[in-house]
């Protein structure tokens, strides 16, 4: 783990994400003009579940006719994974599970006949200057990043454009002033992250504030709470964008694992938050709809949010 990410992280960085930036605000803009002027909008259907994952394409340098396929490949990697599935149908994603790892195996292929300047491009440039990673390694980070870079950003922008909106001197506070955006993101990975809680098992005897835990316990660590921890963030249950400390979150993980693409993802949900502000201000949330959240311990994030204007 620690040589492939120091690895990585050479490559996926803020210069890499930086040049990212013109691509994700026109793709932001063109999304939101699709519907500016219809009045109303499904905002996790419309716009926070495709741009993301188009970012990450982006990203890996998978060309515009490869999307939709490379899309349902992923599905098939989400539900061969999580999913409860007959025989048959584990059969059917399984092979497209082989077809999705051989297209990463290619992604690599193809940069070192044409080195290309997207995050593979880098990854096979680093090997070529003598850094430790295998071409099969580079495959597995391109095969990890077109499904996982995308989920836990859509449930950002869900979560933090229902928190900006139920919370409407938030949303009113930033479209007066933008320069509130970085730290509003901040405040809605504290208040509302995308994960709320981890699984971990015990590797030795241990006690933590006077609780005894056994060497071998499964253990949920909920950062939904530590988020909310009255020591460390004052009123931690009162949802406030301009608080001090709301970057002192747990919802990137901590030490070794910390989140390498929470730069990428931060950067995606201000650029969407500045175009939805300057071209929708009175954006609303519509008036008694049911939140809906997908049933499991660690996930959260709403499935549909209705908006109007």
């Amino acid at each position: 783990h620690t040589r492939i990410r120091r690895i990585v992280s050479m490559a996926f960085n803020l210069s890499r994400f930086k040049k990212l930036e013109p691509g994700i605000r026109a793709l932001a803009i063109e999304m939101i003009e699709k519907f500016e002027n219809e009045g109303h909008a499904e905002i996790v259907k419309q716009l926070a579940y495709d741009l993301p994952a188009l970012v990450i394409f982006m990203l890996l340098g998978v060309p515009n006719e490869d999307v939709q396929q490379v899309k349902s490949w992923a599905e098939s990697r989400l539900l061969i994974t999580w999913g409860d599935l007959t025989e048959e149908e584990q059969l059917v994603h399984a092979q497209n599970m082989v077809r999705y790892w051989e297209y990463c195996q290619n992604l690599v292929a193809l940069r070192k006949e044409n080195p290309t300047d997207d995050l593979p491009g880098d990854l096979v440039r680093l090997q070529a200057e003598g850094h430790e990673i295998s071409d099969r390694e580079i495959a597995a980070i391109c095969y990890s990043q077109l499904f996982a870079g995308h989920e836990t950003t859509t449930s950002l922008m869900g979560n933090g454009i229902r928190e900006l909106l139920l919370h409407p001197e938030s949303w009113k506070a930033i479209c007066e002033n933008p320069s509130l955006i970085p730290n509003a993101i901040e405040e809605i990975l504290r208040f509302s992250p995308s994960i709320v809680s981890w699984r971990r098992k015990a590797l030795e005897d241990s006690e933590i504030g006077g609780v005894t835990i056994p060497a071998g316990s499964n253990l949920l660590l909920v950062m939904g709470s530590a988020n909310r921890d009255e020591a460390n963030f004052e009123n931690g249950e009162t949802f406030d964008i301009q608080r001090p400390n709301a970057k002192e979150h747990l919802s990137f993980g901590y030490g070794i694992h910390f989140c390498l693409g929470s730069p990428l993802a931060k950067l995606e949900f201000k650029i969407v938050l500045e175009e939805l502000t300057r071209k929708i201000p009175h954006l609303t949330i519509k008036e008694n709809q049911v939140f809906q959240f997908a049933l499991n311990t660690s996930f959260r994030a709403p499935v549909a949010l209705e908006v109007e204007w």
